[in-house]
């Protein structure tokens, strides 16, 4: 998965805001306080995506029923990828940038010719989704039968509507980003996710038993459907009060120049390759773990399958989600315009900048990840019908993701190198060894390891995949750009690893005395969560100043002047 596909974690309407302006030659300082404020929004829309995963599951289990609904519910997120999503990072967002360079009116009517003609192509996308919701199960579902693949199918003809506000709205955000107006896209998935878990709560509310496949009702399933269908189509409304803010109207219009569209074809074929590519990947794996999770409940082995791996998923993405797209975002429109004029040394500074700033939010999130898994996985999960045992599952995978997050946020920012260059073919051959170690790996944890362990094995196939991504990614880039700062991503990395060894050891054993005390339950769980991350934290930031990681103090410095009354 992710990315290629962000699962759903479409995350809230805010009223128009002035335009972030960059500051020349702010590196490090600059880059943060671009994206702050996509930092806070994101901050927001995961943590409220968090009660959204935790009301599901607690609603749904991590059974039969919710591999149902959450492979159903993936596939709108997967045709939308396939069909359009890496077009707009890779292709629209460059291009758009470009145009105004060019010529500011020109580039506004631009704008809206690739508006129109996205809109066009969602509504004919969504209604071939629709007629194609069996096939996409038979893809996805990996052995579903009998009422579980009933309902599936049903599942995904109605959430293929999702499709198109999905679309709408990816597009919309893409085009704030150009104008450097970052707060709303990171803001609007908060009031899909205050709808899903308002959904969610409802569901329990009606489900007096334990449902399944065979005994969901149809007014819970249009309860299900209509609360996961309104909450896109709402995250997509929310866009439009900051859309009309930034100068943005939409005429339809189709006038395409001569040449427009055989540039924008040229960039993204390739694009689309590696969109397909990776899309093959994860429905190896989607099919795997839906494939595992059959087994399990055939062998007695409870639920195994592909909720835990997708609930795991989501908990992984956070620090990324929160530190690594937020400098992304920021960093996109500004490589894009170093790229544009020859500037390949401004380039490369700006991902080492990127590239160090999200190594000091993510690989102390990666070590509290990998020590206090069945504390975070117990605390939010093992709720209603998910039990403590279920809890631990995903904690399995979690831990296995953990090793993932460093290489995967790394090779997310280089795609955007990439991108910014407008090399969309690159990318698609990397994604080729990306994608054959996944599949081989997870091909191998199905066939080699016992049930119960399949998709632990699959999460560790990502990170392995994940590590040849960025090492290949890295040693192409070096060449392009002559050089990658190596010297100094290199020390920043070592003097970060120092200060990370106070945070696992206070954190694991904050974890393991609650444990032999108290045992494993939503209590010790919560103490153990708040004082091993605090304690770990404060003691990861003592030892990251005694060794001078400029990034650090960089960050504490930008947090601090944004506090009232601190300058």
């Amino acid at each position: 998965m992710e990315t290629a596909v962000d699962v759903p974690l479409p995350d809230g309407a805010e009223p128009p805001t002035p335009p972030v302006e960059e500051e020349k030659g702010g590196g490090a300082s600059g880059i943060l306080k671009s994206g702050a404020v996509m930092a806070i929004g994101t901050l927001a829309s995961r943590v409220t995506g968090f009660l959204r995963t935790a009301m599901l599951v607690a609603a749904l289990g991590t059974g039969a029923l919710a591999d149902a609904y959450n492979t159903a519910n993936t596939v709108p997120f997967i045709v939308y990828d396939l069909l359009l999503g890496g077009v707009l990072t890779a292709v629209v967002v460059p291009l758009i940038v470009r145009a105004r360079e060019r010529d500011a009116a020109y580039g506004a009517r631009y704008e809206q010719r690739l508006f129109t003609l996205a809109v066009l192509g969602l509504a004919v996308i969504t209604a071939v989704a629709v007629a194609l919701g069996p096939v996409f199960i038979s893809l996805y579902g990996g052995g579903m039968k009998g009422d579980q693949r009933d309902l599936a199918v049903m599942f995904a003809r109605l959430f293929a509507v999702q499709i198109f506000f999905l679309g709408v709205s990816a597009f919309s955000g893409a085009i704030l980003n150009t104008r450097k107006r970052f707060g709303a896209p990171m803001w609007a998935p908060v009031l899909n996710n205050i709808v899903i878990c308002c959904t969610a709560a409802a569901f329990l509310l009606v489900s007096s038993d334990t449902v399944t496949p065979g005994s969901v009702s149809d007014g819970q399933v249009g309860l299900l459907a209509g609360g996961t269908i309104g909450g896109m189509a709402l995250q997509t409304l929310a866009l439009w009060p900051s859309l009309r803010g930034s100068g943005f109207r939409w005429r339809p219009r189709l006038d395409f120049r001569k040449g427009e569209l055989g540039q924008m074809g040229r960039m993204a074929v390739w694009t689309l390759s590696y969109v397909v590519i990776t899309q093959v990947g994860f429905a190896v794996t989607t099919r795997l773990g839906n494939a595992a999770g059959v087994l399990g409940r055939e062998e007695g082995l409870g639920d195994v399958g592909y909720t835990p791996y997708f609930n795991a998923y989501q908990l992984f993405q956070l620090p990324y989600a929160i530190i690594g797209v937020s400098v992304i975002t920021a960093l996109l429109p500004r490589m894009s315009e170093h790229a544009a004029s020859g500037r390949m040394q401004e380039v490369r500074d700006d991902f080492s900048s990127g590239l160090r700033l999200c190594s000091v939010v993510i690989l102390p999130a990666a070590a509290l990840m990998a020590v206090l898994a069945p504390d975070i996985t117990v605390v939010l999960f093992a709720h209603g019908q998910t039990t403590v045992g279920n809890a631990q599952v995903i904690a399995n995978v979690l831990e296995a993701f953990a090793v993932a997050l460093v290489p995967f946020a790394a090779y997310q920012l280089m795609l955007r190198v990439f991108y910014a260059m407008q090399d969309t073919r690159t990318p698609a051959f990397i994604s080729v060894a990306v994608v054959a170690t996944n599949i081989a790996m997870a091909l191998a944890a199905y066939n080699l390891l016992p049930t119960d362990k399949i998709i632990v094995g699959i999460a560790a196939g990502f990170g392995l995949a994940q590590t040849i991504g960025a090492v290949v990614g890295w040693a192409v880039l070096r060449r392009r750009l002559g050089g990658m700062d190596g010297r100094r991503v290199f020390v920043t990395y070592l003097k970060l690893a120092v200060a990370l060894w106070p945070l696992v050891g206070f954190a694991y054993a904050a974890h393991a005395v609650l444990e032999a005390g108290m045992g494993a339950g939503l209590v010790p769980g919560v103490i153990s969560l708040v004082v091993g991350s605090a304690g770990g934290g404060v003691l990861y930031l003592l030892f990251a100043k005694l060794m001078r990681v400029g990034e650090v103090q960089t960050m504490i410095s930008t947090i601090s002047s944004r506090i009232p009354g601190r300058r």
